[in-house]
């Protein structure tokens, strides 16, 4: 099995900025994909970015935050990072970090262990 554990979310203006991360521990041996989900109230879990765990710079983002999150990968701390710039208040979510074994998936059906989430709010 796999666990993350996601951190991070908070409060913030619009125009601002946050960083999320998520620590991942277990049998990562099984890991080709992180990927950054997020679901706002009365929506769908929606895809934000992706990143390989296997082959360093490798990453996929949606066309909604591309330009503004951008998803690393700490190798050496087995951490992921979803840096999120000039948030808008739309942006106002649970996230949550998930692993797949496949390569870039963007269906949460394709991701089989997931964090617990972290609240993003995103004041106008």
């Amino acid at each position: 099995q796999v666990q993350l554990v996601e951190s991070g979310g908070g409060l913030v203006q619009a125009g601002g900025s946050l960083r999320l991360s998520c620590t991942t521990s277990g049998r990562t041996s099984s890991i080709n994909t992180m990927g950054w989900f997020r679901q706002a109230p009365g929506k769908e879990r929606e895809f934000v970015a992706a990143v390989s765990w296997r082959y360093r710079g490798i990453t996929k983002t949606a066309e909604s935050v591309k330009g503004r999150f951008i998803i690393s990968r700490d190798y050496a701390k087995n951490t992921v990072y979803l840096q999120m710039n000039s948030l808008k208040p739309e942006d106002t979510a649970i996230y949550y970090c998930a692993s797949s074994g496949l390569t870039f998936p963007t269906m949460k059906g394709e991701y089989n262990y997931w964090g617990q989430g972290t609240q993003v709010t995103v004041s106008s």
